[in-house]
């Protein structure tokens, strides 16, 4: 039993520490810091203009009133005092917000994929092995002296 717990650390141990392992963990990370910055910039610098060309409309604060909380009776002010109340609300505002910061993302990382990808070089093309008989055009061993199909000599 000793051995299976000691030969089952070792494999996780390998997989953990693989360099995909770390890979992923640093992408996790970035990742979850790029959310920051892509939720500020939709919530501080796209949403602002769009709310002006649509009438001023704040998306942040968009809901529906499904039911009214037992306390208090609608309309509310805000989605805290809907939440605060206990109303049952269909919060619009947040999820468009969170959709144009998922496309903002998904952009994002697809740009970064595409840039990454060009960025790394393609493999160097295999030396070759053949070469072209300067008499009969023929195709001979590169390492050859003489073409095998017309007996010349090749320097």
């Amino acid at each position: 039993m000793t051995a299976y717990i000691k030969g089952l650390f070792k494999d996780f141990k390998n997989f953990a520490v693989k360099g995909n392992m770390v890979d992923m963990a640093v992408g996790i990370i970035l990742g979850a810091a790029f959310n920051g910055v892509v939720n500020s910039i939709v919530k501080d610098l796209i949403m602002p203009p769009i709310s002006l060309l649509l009438s001023k409309i704040n998306f942040s604060g968009l809901f529906f009133t499904l039911k009214n909380g037992a306390d208090t009776a609608g309309p509310y002010p805000s989605v805290e005092a809907a939440q605060n109340a206990g109303a049952v609300i269909l919060n619009l505002g947040s999820f468009i917000n969170n959709t144009i910061s998922f496309l903002i993302t998904a952009w994002a990382v697809f740009m970064l994929v595409k840039i990454i990808s060009k960025l790394r070089s393609a493999p160097a093309p295999a030396a070759p092995n053949t070469k072209e008989c300067p008499f009969c055009k023929s195709t001979i061993n590169i390492n050859a002296v003489r073409c095998p199909n017309c007996t010349s000599e090749i320097k």
